[in-house]
C-alpha cells in the first residue's frame, strides 16, 4: 500500500490542536512524497480547503471551534453552491467511537473513521484506500 501512497502526490490536511499530531504524521507522510497542511482548528480547517487543492483531510471529532464532522459538513455545504468543486475524502479520528458518531459520519459520506491513540498503520491503510477509490485513475503510477 504504501508504493501507492509515494507514487500520488497527494495534499493531506492535518487539522488538530497538538502539534505533536502534526510532526508525527507529517514524519510518517512527508518521506513517502505527500505533502502535508496543518491547522490548529476546525475553521481553520474549512478555510485551508477553500484556499487550496486538498486531497484528503484527516480530522479530529474535537477541534476548537468545528469538529471534524461540523467540517465536513461545512464542506458539503460549500459544495452545494460550488458543484464544480472537488470534495476531499474525510478520514475522521475520534477518541469515542460511538453508534451516533459512526451513523452520522456514514450520513456524512466520511471515507473513514478511525479511534485514538490512532494505529499509523491503519491511517496508511485509509490513505491508500483512498487514493485507490478516488484518485489512482487520475494518477498513474510513474
Amino acid at each position: 500500500m504504501m508504493d501507492v501512497i509515494s507514487t500520488s502526490r497527494l495534499t493531506v490536511l492535518l487539522p488538530d490542536e497538538q502539534e505533536e499530531w502534526h510532526r508525527t504524521v507529517r514524519g510518517l507522510l512527508e518521506p513517502q512524497g505527500v505533502y502535508t497542511l496543518t491547522a490548529r482548528t476546525g475553521r481553520e480547517a474549512v478555510e485551508m480547503i477553500e484556499a487550496n487543492a486538498v486531497h484528503v483531510a484527516v480530522l479530529d471529532t474535537q477541534m476548537p471551534q468545528l469538529g471534524g464532522l461540523q467540517v465536513v459538513k461545512r464542506i458539503r455545504e460549500l459544495h452545494k453552491s460550488n458543484p464544480g468543486r472537488v470534495l476531499p475524502p474525510a478520514i475522521l479520528v475520534a477518541n469515542d467511537l460511538t453508534s451516533h458518531l459512526l451513523r452520522e459520519a456514514l450520513m456524512n459520506h466520511v471515507f473513514s473513521v478511525l479511534s485514538k491513540p490512532v494505529d499509523y498503520a491503519l491511517l496508511l491503510d485509509a490513505l491508500a484506500r483512498v487514493i485507490k477509490r478516488h484518485y489512482e485513475s487520475r494518477w498513474p503510477r510513474q
